[in-house]
């Protein structure tokens, strides 16, 4: 069924299926030799969600390092690695975690959020400095789930975590202030894995929520797909086809929102935010791994990693 503006979902369902989806290939990328990240949570969430696919690939059940470096759920992983340690490192460096400050702007940023949080686990695992406050924003169903999966966990989140329980299509600046959130301070901001989901006004609406709530020396983190998704959306068929045969019913065409769109770096820049961006491929280089080339991956190659600071 394809996306609409009162659409809902769960972990298992829908949109809430890729949250999982990329939680089980943070799960296999942390336990690979010379791993780039280190999620011990992500398996366990997994698991409580329940998938098949995922859990077996989680448990070893299905050993990616025997299957084709084609196959998709290999490509996902790979993908997940590099992905997952850029907002890794950019939340680090924003809060000055990765090493000294080399100017006010760059470091000391004691206010975090990350939208559409899903299953990421940074509020528990990164090594936040003293002081900082973490607002994740997700559905009320889904931070309820994850937060009560790690508790009996025995998980405690590392930084002061606020858990705002809302739907981003709703008034979601006004619960995050509720929440204690203070718009006179410089925030870090996440928008990981989210673009392709949000109709393009939605998207638009986002930027200029976050740049509402950004003072200068605010910094942001994001990815877009420079075609507006469209690449991603033609090959959604053959990668929704590959999860099929490994017994997940997902099409991934109904979950994403195609049309035109601005692209996100010159919509910053015209809000007042000094953009950086690299290409996914050259970000792969960066980390020292090489960019999976694939059918698959042809639309990701030339996708946008981007980071932006508020003037």
């Amino acid at each position: 069924m394809s996306r609409s503006d009162s659409d809902s979902w769960d972990l298992a369902t829908s949109v809430g299926t890729t949250a999982t989806m990329v939680a089980a290939a943070r799960a296999v990328a942390s336990r690979e030799d010379n791993a780039l990240i280190n999620d011990p949570f992500a398996a366990p969430l997994v698991r409580a969600v329940g998938i098949d696919i995922f859990t077996k690939m989680v448990d070893g059940d299905i050993d990616l390092a025997t299957v084709d470096s084609t196959d998709t759920a290999r490509v996902m992983t790979d993908v997940m690695a590099v992905r997952t340690r850029f907002f890794d490192d950019f939340f680090l460096a924003a809060t000055g975690a990765a090493g000294p400050a080399t100017s006010d702007s760059e470091a000391g940023v004691r206010q975090a959020v990350i939208l559409a949080s899903g299953l990421d686990s940074r509020s528990y695992r990164l090594d936040w400095p003293a002081g900082t406050v973490v607002y994740e924003i997700d559905l009320p169903t889904v931070i309820e789930f994850k937060t009560e999966t790690l508790s009996a966990f025995g998980a405690s989140p590392t930084a002061e975590l606020r858990s705002v329980g809302i739907d981003l299509r709703e008034d979601w600046p006004a619960a995050l202030r509720a929440n204690g959130f203070d718009d006179t301070k410089p925030t870090a901001w996440s928008a990981e894995g989210l673009l392709v989901y949000l109709p393009p006004d939605a998207q638009d609406r986002l930027f200029d929520n976050i740049t509402t709530l950004s003072v200068p020396g605010s910094r942001l983190a994001t990815e877009y797909h420079s075609d507006g998704g469209r690449g991603l959306a033609d090959r959604s068929k053959a990668i929704s086809d590959q999860w099929r045969d490994k017994g997940l019913d997902l099409n991934m065409a109904d979950l994403f929102y195609t049309g035109e769109r601005n692209a996100v770096t010159g919509y910053l820049e015209g809000l007042g935010w000094d953009v950086s961006s690299q290409a996914r491929a050259d970000l792969f280089a960066a980390y020292g791994r090489p960019f999976p080339e694939t059918n698959l991956t042809e639309s990701l190659r030339n996708s946008l990693s981007v980071t932006a600071i508020r003037k």
